[in-house]
């Protein structure tokens, strides 16, 4: 299970033929911030199963450390590890904003909803500090660019400027993902994530505002979040 690490500890990477075995102990697993220098910052979703064509990351890496995170897997492909390196060594995009107004002024842009995000959370503890969700949805709100938002973290709360500006247009949802409702267990599997009662009171928060704004119980673990959904509904 992977958790919150004190020290470095990474699966395999399938992309990479080396593999560390320490003699010692590992080093500690501290917290390292890089900058993704990327010249684009829309993803294009090609999977029947996902209903957006379209994503945005402006972090990479997540400290919400949640053991279940499909989004390890990603981590791998920059040369890093799916364990501690996930939780520990993120990369900020300080562009976010230009690149994605650069992409919406394409000749060829729609309009399709964009998706926050896809491999992150980009409510994450980063963006007390760098605000790049917050500048990437100013852009938004100019070019009344529709956007879907999924989240841990209350933090998004302070975006209701913004968010209720989008949805005068009918531009914007938003998504509070809340699989584990008991405290203690939600510590064991997403031990960086803020706790599930902190969420709980986002929800009507965000109603309050006008949004429209649901939860999303993924993952439902059989006999461990499953047990949970009765209480959280």
């Amino acid at each position: 299970m992977f958790r919150t690490a004190s020290r470095t500890w990474n699966p395999p990477n399938r992309f990479n033929p080396v593999e560390i075995d320490w003699e010692e102990p590992p080093p500690p697993a501290l917290q390292q911030v890089s900058v993704d220098d990327s010249q684009g910052i829309l993803n294009r979703n090609t999977s029947p199963e996902l209903a957006f064509n379209w994503s945005l990351n402006p972090y990479r890496g997540c400290s919400h450390a949640c053991a279940y995170c499909y989004a390890r897997q990603y981590h791998e492909t920059l040369g890093l590890g799916a364990g501690s390196d996930f939780e520990r060594k993120l990369l900020i995009t300080p562009r976010a904003a230009a690149l994605r107004e650069r992409a919406l002024r394409r000749p060829g842009w729609k309009g399709e909803l964009i998706a926050m995000s896809g491999a992150t959370d980009c409510y994450q503890p980063l963006e007390r500090r760098h605000r790049l969700t917050r500048a990437c949805l100013e852009v938004c709100a100019r070019y009344r660019q529709p956007v879907g938002i999924i989240t841990r973290s209350p933090l998004i709360t302070r975006d209701l400027d913004l968010l209720g500006a989008l949805h005068a247009h009918g531009a914007a949802q938003v998504t509070l993902s809340l699989p584990i409702l008991d405290p203690e267990l939600s510590q064991r599997l997403e031990p960086g994530a803020p706790p599930p009662v902190t969420r709980l009171r986002a929800v009507p928060a965000l109603a309050a505002a006008g949004l429209p704004v649901g939860i999303s119980l993924a993952p439902v673990i059989p006999g461990l979040t499953e047990p949970q959904v009765p209480a959280i509904l």
